[in-house]
Order: C-alpha cells, then sequence, then structure tokens
C-alpha cells in the first residue's frame, strides 16, 4: 500500500473532530455548558451530558452527542504543561500488562502492554467516562461512539477505546481520531487495535510527541496513521511505523528533526487550545 493524499473534502471531514480535542482543554463546567468560546460554537447540534476532571490529577474529560454526526463524543484533555503531574505521567514509561486490571479489561490477552503512566491517567475517569457515554447513548437512543483527544488526551482515548467496547452493548459502532498521539503499547497492543478497532492518528508535520516512547523501548503505534506535511498536503500512511519519509517516523527521525511548536496544530487551520 502507497502513500496517499487526502482530498480537500477528506480533510474537512476531521474538523468538527478536532475541535472536539481542542474543547477538552476549557473547563469541564463551561463544557457541561456548552460554553466555551470556538471550540463550542464550531459544533452547534453538540448536547452534553457529562464531564469533569481537575485538570491534574484527572484530565478534563466530557461526554456527549452530536446530533448531526449522530454519535456520542467523548473527549480528554491534553497534556498540560503548567501542571507538574501529567508530565510525569508521560514519563512513566514502563510497559505493564493491561490483563492484570480484569475487571476493567476483561478477557484480553496477556500478551497486550501499555504505557504504565498513561493506563493510570484512564482508570482515575474510566467509570465516570463510561457511566456519561452510556447516558447519552440511552437519552438519544445511539448506537456509535467517537472517542477523540490530542496529546496525553490521545493517549487516554486509545486506551478508552479498549475499555469502552468490553462495557457497552453488542453492535455498538466505534472510532477513535487523535492527534498528536504518543505511541501507547507494545506490538501486541498495536495488533489489538488494527484488528478491533478504528483508529486515525493525525500527526503535524515535525511534532516530536507521536515519536515518543521511542520503539527501542518496545512501543509501537497501530495503523491508522494520516500526516500533515510541510506543504500542508495531508497523507494516509498506511501500517504501522510507516518508515516513508512522508510519514512521521521518517520524517522525525532524530531529536534534531523536532519542532515542539507543530505539536498543537494547526490541523486545517485549528489549533487545539481554550
Amino acid at each position: 500500500q502507497s502513500v496517499t493524499p487526502l482530498t480537500a473534502s477528506q480533510i474537512d471531514d476531521f474538523t468538527p473532530y478536532t475541535y472536539y480535542a481542542s474543547t477538552a482543554f476549557c473547563d469541564p463546567t463551561e463544557v457541561l455548558a456548552w460554553h466555551c468560546g470556538i471550540n463550542c460554537e464550531a459544533n452547534p447540534n453538540f448536547h452534553p451530558v457529562a464531564s469533569g476532571g481537575d485538570g491534574d490529577v484527572v484530565q478534563y474529560w466530557y461526554v456527549g452527542y452530536d446530533s448531526i454526526l449522530d454519535t456520542v463524543i467523548t473527549a480528554h484533555q491534553g497534556t498540560n504543561t503548567s501542571d507538574l503531574l501529567p508530565i510525569l505521567t508521560d514519563l512513566d514509561i514502563v510497559l505493564v500488562l493491561l490483563a492484570l486490571d480484569a475487571e476493567r479489561f476483561p478477557g484480553l490477552d496477556s500478551s497486550i502492554k501499555v504505557h504504565d503512566g498513561f493506563k493510570d491517567a484512564q482508570a482515575r475517569a474510566s467509570a465516570d467516562v463510561l457511566a456519561g457515554v452510556q447516558a447519552a447513548m440511552s437519552t438519544y437512543g445511539s448506537t456509535s461512539v467517537t472517542m477523540v483527544g490530542h496529546s496525553l488526551g490521545a493517549a487516554i482515548s486509545l486506551i478508552d477505546s479498549v475499555y469502552l467496547p468490553l462495557h457497552l452493548p453488542s453492535g455498538t459502532t466505534f472510532k477513535t481520531i487523535a492527534y498528536g498521539l504518543p505511541r501507547v503499547g507494545n506490538q501486541a497492543f498495536a495488533e489489538y487495535v488494527d484488528a478491533n478497532l478504528r483508529l486515525t492518528h493525525i500527526n503535524n508535520k515535525e511534532d516530536p510527541i507521536p515519536t515518543l516512547p521511542p520503539m527501542s523501548l518496545g512501543y509501537v503505534h497501530p495503523s491508522g496513521e494520516v500526516h500533515i506535511e510541510d506543504s500542508d498536503v495531508w497523507v494516509t500512511c498506511p501500517g504501522q511505523d510507516n518508515a516513508s519519509t512522508e510519514c512521521i517516523v521518517g520524517d522525525v527521525p532524530t531529536i534534531f528533526h523536532w519542532n515542539e511548536a507543530d505539536h498543537d496544530g494547526p490541523y486545517n487551520g485549528v489549533t487545539i487550545q481554550c
């Protein structure tokens, strides 16, 4: 499979989800009232159901229903560099077994491992997020759930993508759209995601975060990469950690190629911020 460019309409289709990922950085009270400036105004057909987090011990999160997209949206806040704990969470890079948490991840193969800090961050809000999704599905009669997030929020949302299907009714459809996603798990995790989930992870130019933690520590990205090139052309990058220079692994091979300013976007004109 070759690297191929996206059309303008395909790129535009991501924009509502980009704003939803950006909204996760806003105060949960404002999000629940859907009064959070341009992020909320960009998706006027959203009906918030639940929100929470303190932006420190628990990253901000929210759940609601988009009546145009006809899907429940759940989103998590990314790393706030003014708070020490989320940064330390990102640096907690030991790979641990998901199957050890049999209550939240029943029946998973014992070979599936994820970043310990990301797992703990997801666990702290998981019960509340699940309850919010169940309430939204019941209230609006939806059988579709879409998970979004940026940076640390993308990592939490990807683990949500494994967690939620294990606790929601069969027949529910899921997809995940992540921005600036760091590597979350090992080869077995990437293969599980490829086999069971619909993931798109969008990387902007020379953003260093998607190159971390390094593959040398046993981390592997699942398939589904879309890379925004310096020319602002968006391309699909088939496979896991595609090494083409048009994709993030080939474009950002060392720290000398990093540009931290690319992490927050813009993604088709949308910068991740509140």
